[in-house]
């Protein structure tokens, strides 16, 4: 009995295009980004009606999401504009707090 070899696979990297990261859009500028330049926001409930918003550094937390460029304009014209609420498909009082520390620092 014969043994035969198979021909070594060829490397098709060349027909490989890469794949672009995500876009997405952030809520306090109206600008097109990279996922991985905005910081992902989600609203935690922390009572009735009540909502905390927090930065999801690692992109893992449950539940819908809302982008933004980690910057105190974007932020300022967001809250000023109550798009966190529009974008979050939440209605009720939402507490900016750990948000705001985040991007502004303590």
């Amino acid at each position: 009995m014969v043994r035969r070899t198979r021909p070594a696979p060829q490397a098709a990297a060349s027909s490989v295009t890469p794949v672009p990261p995500p876009v997405r859009t952030c809520v306090g500028c109206r600008q097109r980004a990279s996922a991985i330049d905005l910081l992902r926001v989600v609203a935690v409930e922390s009572g009735a009606d009540q909502f905390s918003l927090r930065p999801d550094r690692r992109r893992a937390m449950t539940g819908r999401g809302a982008h933004i460029h980690p910057t105190a304009a974007c932020l300022e014209s967001a809250l000023r504009r109550r798009a966190f609420g529009r974008a979050l498909r939440i209605a009720g009082v939402l507490d900016t707090g750990e948000l705001t520390e985040a991007i502004q620092g303590p």
